[in-house]
């Protein structure tokens, strides 16, 4: 619970709902395609040949077409943001209050501004960390914004192995541990690890890594355990656990939302093309989250015109970025800043996780802390900049 993990009681003074958004369990109905789209044996990633981008194309088409067929299918046509917004303001009025507060985290930010956009007096206090771009739902937000700082937060996680090269024995430099890396998707793409961890595997779970630094020491131990011992029953279960393998419905329910807040282009060229050119910087992420939004070409729902964010009618909002997060890049919270005049937003230089306050970080937590309590903001100054900087939480250290 968000409250309890604030300092000094901040939180006791609110009534903290939590409400699962439409199409996510335990609402119902809840969401599902086909409950194993995650699962093995899926083809690569990037495709080496025009068969296989177009296995690629049939397996998504046929994930789309499973969310069109049936009963949930109605469903599809009422989950956009804007009809979050409306459940958000069904809940304000069935608890009987004038105003509300918001404290949300990456995709719920979208709502959260949606909700301000359209019900601007009805904010009391609003908490947003790691903020989507409002001009960039979500072709761009949703895949081709996050594919290079995903690449980078990967080798900052490299380098961060490097420096524990005591524990983890991967290497001593960062090319180093891109060899190793090379090698071992290598390795798996020739004879899955344990006979289900192909490519497309090792790439879902090791790639948790560039939004949690949290992960990093599970992660790390993973991936020298299956290098140096063969260790193939750790890469199973992390996958099975971090990529809840088995149900589809937090992607389902997130895949019908973001494909319904506003238009997808349906022409494949244009997104061949915009992804070759992002895996030219970007080769470990590209093509798994180009593959991973697809299914929005071809979703039978209608997708909405995105809300024009417009906050000036808030009365304030405290705004939360670290610099680094690559599922919301800094771009969107100092977007988000300029659309609500009467906002803070605190910057956290060289962070890389998304949407993870209150937490470790003693300075972010305080200002939050000051801002439920007293309304207090952060003094803002003119321009395009964070209006506090807080310093990044230390990097974590090596397990065990």
């Amino acid at each position: 619970m968000q409250g309890v993990r604030l300092p000094g009681d901040a939180g006791a003074a609110y009534d903290w709902v939590g409400f699962a958004r439409r199409g996510l369990s335990p609402s119902t109905p809840a969401l599902t395609c086909e409950p194993g789209y995650f699962g093995y044996d899926r083809p690569a990633y990037d495709p080496a040949s025009a068969a296989e981008e177009q296995a690629w194309l049939d397996r998504i088409a046929g994930y789309a077409q499973a969310c069109d067929t049936g009963a949930q299918s109605a469903l599809l046509d009422h989950m956009k943001a804007t009809d979050t917004a409306a459940d958000i303001e069904s809940i304000r009025a069935a608890l009987g209050v004038g105003k509300l507060g918001i404290y949300a985290h990456s995709y719920g930010t979208y709502v959260a501004q949606v909700y301000a956009t359209l019900h601007p007096h009805r904010i009391r206090r609003m908490v947003l960390d790691n903020n989507v771009d409002p001009r960039r739902v979500w072709y761009d937000a949703a895949d081709f914004d996050q594919d290079v700082p995903l690449e980078g937060n990967l080798l900052l996680w490299f380098d961060w192995l490097t420096a524990h090269d005591d524990a983890y024995h991967l290497g001593a430099t960062r090319e180093a541990v891109r060899q190793e890396w090379d090698k071992q998707v290598a390795t798996v793409s020739a004879a899955p690890a344990g006979g289900v961890i192909d490519p497309d595997e090792w790439a879902d779970l090791f790639l948790v890594a560039p939004c949690f630094q949290a992960r990093w020491p599970l992660l790390g131990t993973a991936f020298a355990g299956w290098v140096h011992n063969g260790d193939s029953l750790t890469l199973k279960a992390l996958f099975d656990q971090l990529m809840q393998y088995g149900s589809d419905n937090t992607y389902a329910a997130l895949l019908a939302e973001v494909c319904t807040d506003a238009p997808w282009p349906s022409d494949w060229p244009r997104w061949k093309a915009d992804t070759e050119a992002a895996a030219a910087l970007a080769p470990s992420t590209a093509w798994g989250n180009t593959w991973f939004n697809a299914p929005c070409r071809t979703l039978g729902a209608k997708s909405g015109a995105p809300v024009d964010i417009d906050g000036p009618k808030v009365a304030g909002a405290l705004l939360i970025g670290e610099t680094l997060d690559a599922a919301t890049p800094f771009e969107g919270s100092l977007e988000v800043r300029a659309r609500f005049p009467r906002s803070a937003l605190i910057a956290v230089p060289g962070g890389t996780s998304n949407g993870a306050t209150p937490g470790s970080n003693t300075c972010v937590d305080a200002r939050i802390a000051a801002y439920l309590t007293t309304g207090a903001l952060p003094p803002r100054s003119p321009g395009r900049h964070a209006d506090l900087e807080c310093t990044a939480s230390p990097l974590p250290t090596p397990a065990g």
